[in-house]
């Protein structure tokens, strides 16, 4: 039983109206297809190929691979307990003329708060801040991209993906330091 519920904003409300009222099952079948790039059960498998890669091939990419596994394995798990405090009923439950117009169901009823794909894409968009430029902005607009389609499915409210979003950045830097810190030298053998 969730201990606070949450309201949507008159501005989730607006923006889940539009696009009740303008979606296509085109538009549907795309973000639908596309938020998978987003899902957490594929984000954490590709994050342990990478580490396991890292472990056995690429020396040097331990301390990033371990931070990545890190962050998907605490991006993964967090959304699940806020989710079993945060009370919100999902956008797609509350139309007709969306699923009408292609609007699929997502998910549990009332999980809405956060979205969690939001969370991951969050999480990566601050990563990509250790990458050089291009990679970065192709990183940082990928996800993005991926975020809004949970909005374009009303899977979720703006706010849900701006709330998992914002919680996937402070996720991450939160780990930096634990996670990529420098070993300390044991100045009793210099």
């Amino acid at each position: 039983m969730a201990l606070v519920t949450v309201k949507p904003t008159r501005v989730d409300v607006a923006v889940a109206d539009e696009i009740s009222a303008h979606v296509s099952p085109g538009v549907e079948h795309a973000a639908q297809t596309l938020t998978w790039g987003a899902d957490e059960h594929l984000l954490l498998a590709v994050s342990i190929a990478g580490w396991l890669y890292a472990h056995s091939r690429r020396p040097q990419a331990k301390p990033i691979a371990n931070h990545l596994l890190a962050v998907s394995v605490v991006t993964t798990v967090l959304p699940h307990i806020l989710k079993s405090v945060f009370d919100q009923t999902r956008p797609d439950r509350l139309t007709v003329r969306g699923h009408l117009r292609g609007i699929p169901r997502s998910g549990r009823a009332r999980d809405a708060f956060p979205s969690g794909h939001a969370t991951h894409m969050g999480a990566l968009a601050s990563a990509a801040g250790m990458l050089p430029s291009g990679r970065r902005h192709l990183a940082r607009g990928l996800a993005v991209g991926l975020s809004l389609t949970r909005i374009a499915l009303l899977a979720h409210w703006t706010s849900d993906v701006l709330a998992g979003f914002a919680l996937g950045v402070t996720v991450e830097r939160l780990l930096r330091p634990l996670t990529l810190r420098r070993p300390r030298r044991d100045r009793r053998l210099q």
